[in-house]
């Protein structure tokens, strides 16, 4: 449970504001949106292969 203090004279949009960055900072939102549905290891992994050649290969564009 988040616990967000109010300063005296604080704005409630100012408080609401706060609260919002915390809540997506613990990453409730993402966990659940991940648990939704189950990925292969293989599917992971395969994924991890093409976003590492697809940085070098934008590094290597952009050293020449």
């Amino acid at each position: 449970m988040l616990i967000i203090p109010i300063k005296d004279g604080e704005n409630i949009d100012r408080a609401l504001k706060r609260y919002k960055r915390k809540f997506d900072k613990t990453g409730v939102v993402r966990q659940l949106r991940k648990r939704q549905a189950f990925i292969k290891p293989s599917v992971i992994n395969r994924a991890m292969v093409q976003k590492a050649a697809y940085v070098q290969n934008m590094r290597e564009n952009l050293e020449s």
